[in-house]
């Protein structure tokens, strides 16, 4: 049985564009979120992790699903899966690199070769939709 890592993600577009971060130290960019802690719902992991990385506050009820991905883990021994659990939601403030992240970026399809290999997926999907340029 492979082990899978537990991740909530925000969808954030702008003028066919995603908003994309990359951690310091790392070479490769990933939607903003992360991991579940324990007893955490969806919401709270969102909230959580959009605060911590990127300095704005997700607007309570705002969120509406938009799909579960997974995929090989970045970086990660083989079998290891990252399980991403991905929202679109409003935010209040101004957006700002915190915590562990070193670089927000605006990226299009163009840049897929940039992201992991689930966010490929997800960006694989919003091109699909018509929702990334």
């Amino acid at each position: 049985m492979s082990a899978t890592i537990d991740k909530v993600a925000w969808i954030h577009l702008r003028d066919g564009k995603i908003l994309c971060v990359r951690s310091k130290g790392k070479d490769t960019y990933y939607l903003p979120g992360g991991k579940r802690e324990s007893g955490e719902s969806d919401a709270e992991v969102l909230q959580r992790e959009i605060e911590e990385e990127l300095s704005v506050h997700i607007k309570p009820h705002s969120s509406s699903y938009f799909g579960t991905f997974a995929e090989q883990a970045h970086g990660k021994s083989h079998g290891m899966l990252v399980k991403m659990t991905c929202y679109i939601a409003e935010y209040e403030g101004q957006l700002s690199p915190a915590s562990e992240i070193d670089v927000m970026d605006w990226l299009t399809y163009e840049d897929r070769p940039r992201v992991s290999a689930v966010v490929q997926i997800i960006f694989d999907k919003l091109f699909e939709r018509n929702l990334l340029a």
